[in-house]
């Protein structure tokens, strides 16, 4: 991907990043804006748009991205109490940054899915 995907230059190490785990193909780093007391992002170095394109084009890759997030909730203590994680996809699912991202989030309880009813 060119120099405009933010998560390609942090891979990059053009942009800084508080980094928690990387692996031969995966990168986690804390999230600039957390949304829980653990809120680490969980990428595929190599770029992929959303998770349905990581998910066919590479489901090994997809895999790696699982496990490691798995890695990081272990290493964070968050496998007792549970842990929420989330891939955000296209513009009606929220996703900001368009390079596949997992969201692990957890530390507290983390409430509903969604903040308000969709009826």
């Amino acid at each position: 991907m060119g120099s405009d995907c933010l998560f390609c230059r942090i891979v990059a190490g053009e942009i800084p990043a508080t980094v928690v785990r990387a692996t031969r193909n995966t990168l986690a780093f804390r999230d600039i804006n957390p949304k829980a007391p653990v809120h680490v992002l969980v990428i595929p170095k190599e770029h992929y748009a959303d998770v349905a394109t990581l998910a066919q084009g590479d489901p090994a890759l997809a895999g790696e991205v699982l496990a490691t997030a798995a890695a990081i909730a272990d290493d964070e203590g968050l496998l007792g109490d549970g842990f929420r994680l989330m891939f955000n996809t296209g513009a009606y699912g929220g996703q900001e940054v368009f390079h596949v991202h997992a969201h692990l989030l957890g530390g507290a309880p983390l409430g509903p899915m969604l903040a308000r009813d969709l009826a």
